[in-house]
């Protein structure tokens, strides 16, 4: 199968893109980059999707808003309280399942900078749409991937469900870039890299985070990820698809 990983980002040449083989050996890596601009951006991902009979994007950005934000808001008025809570106020369900069961807390898309990067995730996931012409819906059911489809990732906790540490990779220097060639050293059993790959992922953590997101899309792939307790609301806020840590 093939997979498309995307770090995304409000400003295009910020996105991490990797493009991959989903094999029983393991995800073969075969494109990787960062810095593209938007039109070469949307290019290579739509050319890797026009090329392949299934594609499954996995893209790292929030798909969707808190219920009880949109709940809390309609009718609201300048100076009136909100009874919620504000963890319940700004962050998803699946922010707070993330917490409890991986033990990594994602940013707030009610309340942080991460919004825009939702907004911009949901601009270009439009774009790519229109391009292809085809629905690219959002998948809910692990290992049933039949037409080309998306899914929110998060690679800090995929780390995290793989027992690896997510602290400490991102950055530019020398000491940042050592602690993602020790993370990559520990995945080489499930990501495949050539030397011009591997290059360009120490040199940019937005280029790891996006072969990250394929590893994440495997495990959505291989059924080995945690289904939202609530359907429902997952399909109104989004649900992060992590993998099941080895000691659940």
């Amino acid at each position: 199968m093939n997979l498309v990983g995307i770090d995304c980002a409000v400003d295009p040449k910020k996105c991490g893109l990797a493009i991959g083989e989903s094999t029983k050996n393991g995800i073969i890596i075969e494109y990787v980059a960062t810095g593209l601009r938007e039109e070469e951006l949307l290019e290579s991902i739509c050319c890797s999707i026009n090329n392949n009979s299934t594609t499954l994007l996995a893209i790292d950005a929030p798909f969707g808003w808190p219920v009880s934000l949109e709940e809390s808001l309609q009718g609201h008025k300048a100076g009136d309280v909100i009874a919620q809570d504000s963890n319940t106020l700004f962050r998803r369900e699946t922010d707070r399942f993330i917490k409890k069961h991986i033990n990594k807390q994602p940013l707030d898309v009610g309340a942080d900078r991460i919004a825009r990067t939702a907004w911009a995730a949901l601009r270009l996931l439009d774009k790519i749409r229109i391009k292809t012409r085809l629905e690219v819906p959002v998948a809910w059911r692990p290992g049933s991937v039949v037409d080309t489809s998306c899914i929110e990732v998060y690679p800090a906790a995929t780390l995290e469900a793989w027992q690896l540490s997510p602290v400490g990779y991102k950055g530019k220097d020398e000491e940042k870039a050592t602690a993602r060639l020790q993370l990559l050293d520990r995945l080489r059993d499930v990501i495949k890299v050539n030397e011009n790959q591997q290059r360009i992922m120490l040199k940019s953590d937005d280029a790891f985070d996006a072969v990250l997101c394929l590893l994440a899309a495997q495990d959505f792939t291989q059924c080995s990820a945690y289904n939202p307790p609530d359907l429902a609301v997952a399909e109104r806020e989004g649900w992060i698809w992590v993998r099941k840590p080895n000691k659940d």
